[in-house]
């Protein structure tokens, strides 16, 4: 029986979870080829620029989902109540609720970091900003502050539900937060 076809977007995915597992460095070509489904000709094809080209698309890829799901509506919103409750819904959806790492987070923390500098920079950079703008838009007070506790918040969260093998603790965490910033906005009306 023939191989199943993998397209490149399932291999980008399957990319991704190697990387979240083994970070940037201990993703070896063999571990990203058997993680993709794909022969290293196949990987190649799709991905000439080798891994570096496959790390820089899966951060392009997160990306673009932050922003359309969380950084744009934070943005756009009218309702800043309701933009950061479906941050905080979104935040817990993509993240399967602990169960997976920020893979932008764990490249910011290794050597990686310097390679991929200014995508990492621009995630946290724009979450904090278009956070801020709604939490401003809300009436409450230190917007950038409080806009960095929370994105710090998340992704300590995810640190430690990793850690701790907890993934229920990104739920609680995330639940306070806005628990947190639901007594926030009404006050600041």
């Amino acid at each position: 029986m023939p191989a199943a076809i993998v397209t490149r977007e399932e291999a980008l995915a399957r990319i991704a979870e190697c990387f979240r597992s083994l970070g940037y460095e201990g993703a070896s070509l063999s571990a990203l080829t058997e993680a993709s489904g794909l022969g290293k000709g196949s990987l190649y094809n799709y991905f000439p620029g080798g891994k570096e080209q496959m790390a820089a698309e899966v951060l392009a890829h997160i990306d673009a989902w932050f922003e359309a799901e969380v950084f744009a509506p934070l943005r756009k919103s009218g309702d800043a109540h309701a933009a950061i409750a479906a941050m905080f819904e979104a935040t817990e959806r993509y993240f399967h609720g602990g169960g997976r790492v920020c893979l932008v987070g764990v490249f910011a923390l290794d050597a990686t970091r310097d390679r991929f500098a200014a995508a990492v920079q621009s995630y946290f950079t724009r979450w904090v900003q278009a956070l801020a703008r709604a939490l401003k838009r809300g009436g409450v007070p230190e917007p950038r502050a409080r806009a960095e506790d929370i994105v710090a918040g998340i992704q300590g969260a995810l640190t430690l539900a990793r850690a701790l093998n907890e993934p229920a603790l990104l739920r609680r965490r995330l639940h306070e937060m806005r628990k947190q910033i639901d007594q926030a906005l009404p006050a600041a009306r």
